[in-house]
């Protein structure tokens, strides 16, 4: 299986890896470690480049595979052999956009779970903007608008973001540790990473985020939809 080094450090923006698979059918390539996060969570997939020999294979997106973390390439150019001693580059820029977004997504759940008790039903997010649903009977312009200053105060708060690694066993072990209405962590997952907004938030996630509140920068709530007697969306989006 593929090292997933952004899992260890969001902010690494090249790396070095060797092919281990061509993957002919899909024009891919499998690394034996990537920073490319191959989406999911609601986050989507990195995209970027390796380089080889002096070429640029351009990666238009990575994604899961059984046998380890899929680059889908560009193009019909050959590529890389097995073997072959790569470096890998992320589209630095949407990716540091899309870690301010998650954050701000963990900023908006933590503030409303703790202000209101509210889980998650469901989220998506895209480079500089959201969408998560709450349990909410009701929603309206005024609550909306308490929401986005007290996200912002949160942001303004400067709290670092931890990650750590642990046991199942000793994961679920910390209350509300899944703020999703469903638990969506396979039985055969034996380790969890969680992810903390410190003093706000802490939740079980794969996905990649900034060190700093301070970092996601201001919060817009530019709409928000009932989607259901007890299912409420609210739209983000960052400068």
């Amino acid at each position: 299986m593929t090292e997933a080094l952004y899992h260890q450090d969001s902010y690494i923006k090249e790396f070095s890896a060797r092919v281990v698979k061509v993957d002919v059918e899909n024009h891919a390539l499998i690394l034996d470690r990537t920073a490319f996060f191959p989406g999911g969570g609601g986050q989507v997939a990195d995209s970027g480049a390796i380089l080889w020999q002096g070429q640029t294979f351009r990666v238009t997106r990575a994604k899961h595979s059984p046998e380890g973390i899929l680059h889908l390439m560009e193009g019909e150019t050959p590529l890389p052999p097995v073997g072959a001693e790569t470096t890998g580059v992320l589209d630095w820029e949407r990716r540091y956009q899309v870690m301010r977004t998650h954050t701000a997504m963990h900023i908006l759940c933590g503030t409303i779970f703790r202000d209101y008790g509210a889980h998650v039903t469901g989220g998506d997010m895209d480079p500089l903007n959201g969408r998560m649903d709450f349990e909410f009977e009701s929603m309206t312009k005024e609550l909306v608008e308490v929401i986005e200053q007290a996200v912002n105060l949160e942001v303004q708060a400067a709290h670092d973001v931890r990650v750590q690694i642990l046991p199942r066993e000793e994961a679920f072990k910390i209350p509300d540790l899944i703020r999703t209405k469903i638990n969506l962590l396979p039985e055969h997952i034996s380790e969890v990473r969680t992810v903390e907004i410190v003093g706000l938030d802490l939740q079980a996630d794969g996905g990649t985020h900034v060190k700093n509140t301070l970092e996601v920068g201001k919060i817009r709530v530019v709409d928000y939809k009932s989607k259901g007697k007890i299912n409420k969306r609210i739209y983000i989006e960052l400068d």
